[in-house]
């Protein structure tokens, strides 16, 4: 993703989940998955897809099941 797309993306999902927090970072490697924070929590990763010349981006948020127990 371009600088441009990350910040796109990034201030779209903060108006979406109403949450200033989140932000995305850049990964190191090239090619690699964008990642997604809120605060300095890891919570997932961020995907461009191509397709028939249309462009769109996807979330994918991990819950691991220890983090599930601090709920109750």
């Amino acid at each position: 993703m371009t600088p441009a797309e990350l910040a796109a993306v990034q201030a779209h999902l903060r108006r979406l989940l109403g949450n200033e927090r989140i932000t995305l970072s850049t990964p190191k490697r090239k090619n690699a998955s964008v990642e997604l924070f809120v605060g300095s929590e890891f919570v997932g990763t961020v995907h461009r897809d191509t397709e028939d010349g249309e462009i769109s981006y996807s979330v994918q948020i991990v819950v691991l099941s220890e983090d599930l127990s601090q709920i109750n």
